[in-house]
């Protein structure tokens, strides 16, 4: 393989535009630093002339490559030298996070860094996606929770932490930022950047964090990495990112077959490429060896044995096995503890260590009562360090007692105090979650960043043996100078020209209003935007699938609040509802089946009160799904075959999408079902 190297001196070669301004000019595909195989040249400023010289070489390591200059380190060096002068940087360790929009590979990314760095023997066996340990993760094939691992490459640790793609879960992300020095923003080669991609790149240059951009997936047949790095570009300078951030590190990579290189059409047979642009262009921690002890619990985890787990990064000083410190939450409010045991990360498990100094991300048992956001400091001379902050929620749920008539056949946690306990352990961890009292002594408002948020939440809770039900999501209003203000989203959706018009229709009806709209590709897909009221997008995901026959793919993150859009119909069908309790016959469903979908077949324990189906029509129907064929002397008691359609079967999201204002989910640790609130007037058939 023959590499090209960059050499720059000062002569002949005049660069076409030297006032070029990337802020006013985006006619050019790209910066010029961009161009050239993702080198970083001299800004226009500093070198109004460029000589640029390839010669080709003998294929070497990846470590003989030529220096990568990176701006971006330099930028956020500067930004904080006044402080940085007590500060001393660590050489021998890097913090990264792992940041990108929901399916663009991230996990997978880290598993091929995981692999290609040893930490696993050559014939172990190592599951796809090993960073996704939980069960419900594995079976959504999505990341929920931040996990942390650490690669060793050239005497250096880097610290690696997978964040979740989904924007519902974007407290964690901005957890997570406080514990790093710099991230790899993980782009599609056919995507590009997306809604969550925005919301998380704006988290880090808040935090002034140096950005490497890896357009992943580059083996995709229409790929475009042109169009995304111009995007991701774009994009930065709509964040009012800086000269020196916009000047970012680009790095090509096909994740699942763990290749890298700093070009397109140019990737190494491995990972070297990001490897080497990480330990180059992301600094080590800035740290105070010297300094008081301080370390920010930016996320906790349980263990059975050990208790309450502390997991961050060790700010200042050195924090050792058995050392009395003082845990804080501002400066009036402290309390004294002891670490009992210590560990770092190496590889993909945690070990044990005596001693931990600044800059490195470690694990602090025996201080049972810590909460995200406090400060482990120094006995004597101590202070604690700003506190973690995450934005509001948009939408909340009503958690509540079951009621049904089948309370406590399949549930273990059934009473209001076992809720009670439940949700007020789960504050404890998620930070961008709130739990109010309800209406009654025996309800629950829990409010979250969307509704996979908490729906995920009611699935734990679910899986622990707990008995409860469940409202229909609402949106949280704000009213501002007497005006009522709602939650708006920007939803994307990608569907194929065929469909596009019913989902435009669909939009519009749920008050969107679009405001981009282009081809992706050469796949006949088209790419649109919407701004739309958080309330359009409750139910929309089914509807969409519907409308397009399975194909849209819809993603949302949250935008801003904005005047209340007026009413707007989210369903339009009513409920079949049993008025009668008992076990489903086949006799009943053949003559339901006609009034809409069922969501049962037969021989299932129905309520009274429980909703069987979807009604064809506007407003609910009672209908009696548990009637026997009469059997008397006169009829006939030869069994008619009855042909049968195959119930709908709704998952909890499923559910927690359809139900309206007067219903409600019953979730079990079998079952899940949907019933009609006692506490709301029967609605009846128009």
């Amino acid at each position: 393989m023959e590499m090209a190297t960059c050499s720059f001196h000062s002569s002949s070669f005049t660069l076409p535009n030297p006032n070029f301004n990337p802020r006013t000019n985006l006619s050019s595909p790209l910066p010029l630093s961009k161009q050239l195989f993702g080198f970083s040249l001299p800004s226009s400023s500093t070198a109004k002339t460029t000589t640029l010289k390839l010669r080709t070489r003998n294929p070497k390591p990846f470590s003989t490559h030529p220096s990568i200059k990176c701006s971006v380190s330099e930028a956020t060096e500067a930004a904080t030298a006044e402080r940085r002068r007590k500060l001393m940087r660590r050489s021998d360790i890097r913090n990264i996070a792992i940041v990108a929009h929901v399916d663009h590979g991230k996990t997978t990314l880290v598993d091929a860094m995981l692999r290609q760095s040893k930490v696993f023997r050559d014939n172990q066996f190592v599951q796809e996606r090993i960073m996704d340990s939980n069960d419900i993760e594995r079976e959504r094939g999505i990341t929920i929770l931040s996990k942390n691992t650490s690669i060793t490459y050239k005497d250096s640790k880097i610290n690696i932490i997978d964040t979740p793609g989904h924007s519902d879960f974007g407290g964690e992300v901005e957890r997570i930022l406080n514990m790093v020095e710099g991230i790899l923003l993980v782009v599609d080669s056919v995507e590009g950047p997306m809604p969550q991609t925005r919301f998380v790149l704006k988290k880090a240059l808040e935090f002034g964090h140096a950005v490497v951009v890896v357009v992943n997936k580059i083996d995709r047949p229409s790929a475009r990495p042109d169009f995304v790095i111009n995007s991701t570009f774009e994009l930065f300078i709509e964040l009012n990112a800086t000269d020196e951030q916009c000047d970012f590190q680009a790095i090509y990579a096909s994740g699942i077959k763990g290749k890298a290189g700093l070009s397109a059409d140019n990737l190494a047979d491995d990972l070297g490429p990001l490897f080497e642009s990480i330990m180059r262009c992301i600094p080590g921690p800035a740290i105070d060896k010297d300094g008081s002890l301080q370390m920010l619990a930016t996320n906790i985890e349980y263990d059975e044995h050990k208790g309450r787990i502390a997991i961050g990064r060790l700010h200042a000083g050195i924090l050792k096995k058995g050392m009395d410190v003082k845990v804080c939450t501002s400066e009036d409010s402290c309390r004294f503890a002891r670490v009992s045991e210590l560990f770092v990360y190496e590889k993909f498990s945690r070990v044990p260590a005596e001693s931990v100094e600044a800059g490195d991300i470690c694990a602090v048992c025996g201080i049972n009562d810590i909460q995200i956001g406090e400060t482990i400091a120094d006995k004597t001379n101590g202070t604690p360090l700003p506190a973690i902050k995450v934005e509001e929620p948009t939408v909340k749920m009503a958690f509540s007692i079951n009621t049904s008539p089948f309370v406590g056949r399949e549930g273990k946690y059934v009473t209001s105090r076992n809720l009670r306990d439940r949700l007020s352990r789960e504050l404890e961890r998620n930070l961008a979650m709130k739990v109010e009292d309800g209406e009654t002594a025996d309800t629950f408002v829990v409010s979250g960043r969307g509704t996979l948020h908490i729906t995920i939440l009611i699935e734990n809770m679910r899986r622990e043996g707990y008995e409860f039900m469940v409202g229909p999501p609402k949106v949280i209003n704000k009213r501002v100078n007497d005006k009522l203000l709602e939650p708006y989203e920007i939803a994307t959706v990608e569907v194929p020209e065929e469909h596009m018009g019913a989902v435009v229709e669909l939009l519009g009806k749920r008050r969107g209003q679009m405001f981009d709209m282009q081809g992706v590709g050469s796949e006949g897909t088209t790419f649109l935007k919407y701004k739309i009221p958080t309330r359009g997008l409750l139910g929309l995901r089914n509807a969409i699938l519907t409308a397009s026959r399975g194909t849209a793919i819809l993603n949302t993150i949250f935008d801003s609040y904005g005047p209340w859009a007026g009413d707007m119909s989210t369903r339009d069908l009513g409920s079949l509802v049993a008025f009668e309790g008992g076990t489903s016959t086949s006799y009943a469903i053949s003559s339901s089946q006609e009034r809409g979908q069922l969501f049962i077949g037969p021989g299932v324990e129905v309520y009274k009160g429980q909703i069987v189906g979807i009604h064809q029509r506007p407003g609910d129907l009672s209908l009696n799904v548990c009637k026997k064929k009469a059997a008397t002397n006169i009829r006939s008691n030869k069994d008619v075959t009855v042909i049968l359609d195959t119930p709908l079967d709704y998952s909890l999201d499923d559910c927690i999408e359809y139900i309206q204002e007067d219903e409600l989910v019953e979730v079990t640790p079998s079952s899940i079902r949907m019933c009609k609130n006692p506490k709301f007037s029967k609605k009846s058939n128009r």
